[in-house]
Formats: C-alpha cells, sequence, structure tokens
C-alpha cells in the first residue's frame, strides 16, 4: 500500500514537465492495480493549488479541470484517503523533533506521520523524506 505526495500527481498531470510521461504511466499503473492508494487530503489540495496558479504555469488548469481530476482520482475503486489516528499525535511529535526540521518541512513531517502509521510506503520525488526513521519512501521516478 503506498501514500502519493503532490509533486508525483503535478508531474502526472502537466505535459510541460520532463517526467511527466514516466509519471503518469506510473500513476496510471498504481490506481489501476495496487491495493489500496492513499491520496491524502493535504496532497489533494496542494496539487489543486500549484496546478491551477497560473503564475507557475502558462497552461495552468482552471479549478474545474483541476478539481475534476481529483475527482476522477477520488473514483477509482483502489484510492482512500488516509487520516490521522490516535497514534499521529505522537508519531508526528517525534519527527518534529528531529534535528534539522524546519518551517518547510513540517507539511513532510505530517505526510510521513500517516505513512508511519498506516503501514504505508510513501512514493514522492522529495528527497527530504529520507531523513524520517521509521518511514518507508520510495521514489518512483528514479533511473
Amino acid at each position: 500500500m503506498i501514500l502519493i505526495d503532490v509533486n508525483l500527481l503535478v508531474y502526472a498531470s502537466i505535459d510541460d514537465f520532463p517526467q511527466h510521461r514516466t509519471a503518469r504511466d506510473w500513476l496510471h499503473r498504481q490506481l489501476g492495480g495496487m491495493p489500496r492508494v492513499g491520496l491524502p487530503w493535504p496532497c489533494l489540495l496542494g496539487f489543486l493549488r500549484v496546478v491551477t496558479n497560473r503564475r507557475v504555469f502558462v497552461r495552468a488548469l482552471s479549478t474545474g479541470e483541476a478539481w475534476s481530476q481529483v475527482v476522477d482520482w477520488l473514483g477509482c475503486e483502489v484510492v482512500w484517503i488516509p487520516q490521522p489516528t490516535e497514534r499521529h499525535p505522537g508519531i508526528l511529535g517525534q519527527l518534529l523533533a528531529l534535528p534539522g526540521i524546519r518551517a518547510e518541512l513540517v507539511p513532510d513531517a505530517h505526510l510521513a506521520a500517516l505513512a508511519i502509521e498506516h503501514g504505508l510506503t510513501l512514493c514522492s520525488t522529495d528527497g527530504d523524506f529520507a531523513r524520517f526513521p521509521g518511514l518507508r519512501w520510495e521514489n518512483p521516478l528514479a533511473t
């Protein structure tokens, strides 16, 4: 079972990126065959925020187009939205107490805690996840 970070969702959806085709094909395989694919709300909302930003993308998606993509993902049989459990505050607190955790890493710590408490492998191209002990993570686009 996996949890997918926002960067893979963006790469899979925006063809301006060199890794678009690889990310799109990987995501399609996960949504069509994995037993469970976790798409947490922070990643879905981050996807909406990034792909609709015309300061980031000349051909940004409209909010309606982006939301339609989210609805399509949520409609996949294997997709679920992982929620924090009663273990979340303790796990998150341990991760936030690690040396070098700064403001920009707080969202990563939250996703790492979600993945740890649910026994998921976090899939991301963000190497910062390597700093979280107990987290299984992989970059599916690494060659």
